[in-house]
């Protein structure tokens, strides 16, 4: 097989010599063949597709983070050719979701030996989500983090103390078609998962193969809470959240609310609509994989 690794040379703020030499390592006496792309993000958009039509892979990895994965996803969709992870950026949240190891041979192996599964992706708002999007407090630290060129758990946690500062309700309205409800949020996430990088799990039932996605809607979040975002790995208080199944929403707000998606900010909307693509991209997972808690 011939596998083509689109590399992510800053993501995570970290040089990728080590996932380099790896993927040269494993490959050398393999009978498999390994190809290296490194995006610029500047071209990609054009050299990523021609190297695909060219090459004609057998495997397409994305080498990065969760903005890596989704860049590389958007090539790939509709396709036969699977997406293969390995985890090279700063939170590593579709790769935790899917078990996929953090070691560099861990995860090879995976691009070896795993499973290819038909996996959901989110449209939203004329662009995809694998992971999570949100709007209101945790797109405001997306955009505080990667304006300030921020790095690392420590430069999250400047970005928690400094959005904390001016964060704000959201008055919304919420629509699925056949109901309509109005709440105040400090944050709201459509989850196609049930983690953050960090590991603090926001949607316990989440699953990216299930034919929905969740709406959680953060009723409250103090400083403690948001902290859990990135150094707790339990479930948050339920007291807290509400949590809406869904394969079809549009969600207004009363001003404009910051919005990310997959780790990327996506500027300031006051209208997000969403809908899940079943199945529409192949990606590689460990054999053992089970999407349960």
């Amino acid at each position: 097989m011939i596998f083509l690794f689109a590399i992510n040379p800053v993501s995570g703020g970290k040089a990728k010599t080590d996932w380099e030499t790896g993927i040269q390592n494993h490959f050398a006496n393999s009978s498999h063949t390994a190809e290296l792309l490194y995006l610029d993000g500047k071209t990609d958009e054009q050299t990523l597709p021609k190297k695909i039509a060219d090459l004609k892979p057998d495997r397409v990895v994305a080498v990065g983070g969760d903005g890596t994965i989704k860049f590389v996803a958007e090539q790939l969709l509709g396709s036969q050719i699977p997406l293969g992870v390995l985890p090279a950026g700063s939170a590593n949240g579709m790769a935790k979701e899917l078990g996929i190891p953090a070691d560099i041979e861990g995860s090879l192996n995976v691009l070896e030996h795993g499973v290819v599964k038909p996996t959901d992706v989110i449209s939203v708002n004329g662009n995809i989500c694998l992971h999570l999007a949100d709007i209101g407090l945790n797109a405001q630290l997306v955009r505080h983090y990667q304006k300030n060129n921020l790095r690392g758990k420590f430069g999250y946690l400047q970005g928690v103390v400094k959005v904390l500062q001016k964060r704000r309700l959201l008055r919304v309205e919420i629509n699925k078609g056949d109901d309509c409800i109005q709440r105040a949020a400090f944050m709201i996430v459509l989850a196609n998962a049930r983690m953050y990088g960090t590991g603090a799990v926001i949607n316990p039932d989440g699953n990216p193969f299930d034919g929905q996605f969740e709406v959680v809607i953060f009723r409250r979040l103090s400083f403690w809470e948001i902290l859990k975002l990135f150094w707790r790995y339990r479930p948050f208080d339920p007291k807290k959240i509400e949590i809406l199944p869904a394969t079809s929403i549009t969600i207004k707000t009363h001003r404009r609310a910051y919005f990310q998606i997959d780790g990327e900010y996506e500027g300031r909307i006051t209208e997000l609509d969403a809908t899940i693509q079943t199945g529409v991209l192949s990606m590689i997972v460990p054999q053992e994989y089970q999407p349960t808690p």
